[in-house]
């Protein structure tokens, strides 16, 4: 497989330079085509990759480029799908793959492969599985795919052995093929990416193809909660089990407690996660453990510790009673709507960012909880104007650093200091987990000072 081929790879970035080392090391005659000038790429990359004999296209999509003596076009996922050089491969008969697919059909036999997909949580939910199965095996157990380890950079790595974990996009699933989990879960869906995917339908469609190689010997994790994972899986194969924060099934909440086939696992309230849509991402790496034999010691050992991905509703620390959580990542209305609904305490919210419009008032069915505002970033005087409609005291500052010390100010033991500022960061910042780290470096001074 791969072997004394000619396969075209469109896209250069992280995946695309990953799977040519491979490509071009089994043999193959490897050409990478990328739109971007060769100035504008990583040139350290170009050089090793040309010494090993790969050939660069760049700046463009020549028309002659493709025919039909390439056998794969291996696309980066974030290529759109009607690309001309995709519609062109499938005139020719030539196979569309991407380096999920490609490195998939390279794995050893025997391997466990268990991955989540989903519209909210999958990130979360790969992390905690990770942390999981990396305690309890931890000799055995790899993470790859979206979550930024392309699943070339780790073959060699991989033996029959091995537990990899994985997140998958939407963007991969569209050209996964042969690509078949042992353990496949779906965190829930609901629309997105229609830019890309053209419909919520054809995104379902798509959504669904991580359990189109399933058997009923395989297991597919679901949200019995979400109406559209029931519907776009009720024709697979798989072997089905679910979780709910609502109802009894295989992993529900009751009360504050969660349970495994009536067992009881961890109480919500010993997670230092937010927000009941965490306690579903716990759910689904509680599913997966279990299905791979792991103790109950272990998964709450790693539950109670989880802080949360970096930079998303992430528990940074308690200071004199007061809890920071950082979830510089809510770039957007929504994001800080999910935030909001996360905690039943009293929120200081940190609010702001560079002005694109954003309608803040659609915060307002969520900040019930909320008794005071700090207004951040280039749209900080909408954010005032906001919090002045709504009775909450709000503080303007250009700068979170500037606003930082009245935060703890107008706080009181038992407050959450929540950074979800709804807008994002390039007013100031090159990307927001840089806004992120400044959170955290001002929460550790403010610690030491008290």
């Amino acid at each position: 497989m791969f072997q004394n081929q000619k396969i075209l790879i469109l896209g250069f970035a992280r995946s695309g330079y990953e799977a040519a080392k491979i490509l071009v090391k089994r043999k193959n005659k490897v050409i990478l085509n990328d739109y971007k000038e060769r100035e504008k790429q990583d040139l350290e990359k170009i050089e090793e990759l040309e010494k090993m004999g790969v050939e660069f296209v760049f700046g463009g999509h020549p028309d002659d480029l493709l025919d039909n003596t390439f056998d794969f076009l291996i696309k980066n996922p974030g290529v759109p799908i009607d690309h001309k050089y995709v519609l062109r491969a499938r005139e020719l008969g030539i196979e569309v793959i991407n380096e999920v697919e490609m490195a998939y059909r390279l794995l050893p036999k025997g391997v466990t492969l268990v991955s989540i997909t989903g519209t909210n949580g999958k990130t979360t939910s790969t992390t905690l599985t990770y942390e999981i199965l990396k305690k309890a095996y931890p000799d055995r157990t790899i993470l790859a795919g979206n979550i930024g380890y392309p699943l070339c950079s780790v073959l060699d790595q991989i033996n029959k052995d091995t537990i990899l974990v994985m997140e998958i996009s939407c963007q991969q699933l569209e050209n996964l093929e042969e690509f078949h989990p042992r353990i496949a879960a779906m965190t829930n869906l609901s629309p997105a990416h229609i830019d890309f995917l053209k419909s919520y339908e054809n995104y379902k469609r798509v959504k669904t193809k991580i359990f189109q190689n399933q058997t009923k010997d395989d297991i597919a994790i679901l949200n019995l909660e979400n109406e559209d994972v029931l519907e776009s899986t009720k024709n697979i194969k798989s072997t089905k089990k679910y979780f709910s924060s609502k109802k009894k099934c295989d992993c529900f909440l009751k009360g504050e407690d969660i349970y495994y086939l009536d067992e009881f696992i961890i109480s919500r309230n010993d997670l230092l996660i937010a927000g009941i849509h965490n306690v579903e991402n716990c759910m689904v790496a509680i599913s997966i453990a279990k299905e791979l034999g792991v103790s109950n010691d272990v998964i709450v050992d790693v539950l109670s510790h989880f802080k949360g991905v970096e930079h998303r509703l992430e528990y940074v620390d308690t200071v004199e009673g007061r809890k920071f959580y950082n979830d510089t990542e809510a770039t957007n209305i929504k994001c800080t709507q999910i935030a909001l609904s996360s905690f039943d305490s009293p929120i200081v919210l940190i609010l702001g960012g560079l002005e694109r419009g954003q309608d803040f008032n659609e915060l307002k069915k969520y900040i019930k909880n909320v008794h005071s505002i700090i207004a951040i970033g280039q749209c900080r005087e909408r954010v005032v104007e906001f919090g002045e409609k709504n009775n909450i005291p709000t503080y303007s500052f250009e700068y979170l650093k500037d606003g930082f010390e009245k935060c703890f100010e107008v706080s009181n033991p038992g407050d959450i200091i929540l950074l979800s500022p709804a807008s994002a960061s390039w007013d100031q910042y090159k990307e927001c987990e840089v806004r992120g780290t400044e959170f955290k470096k001002l929460v550790e001074v403010i610690k030491n000072e008290n």
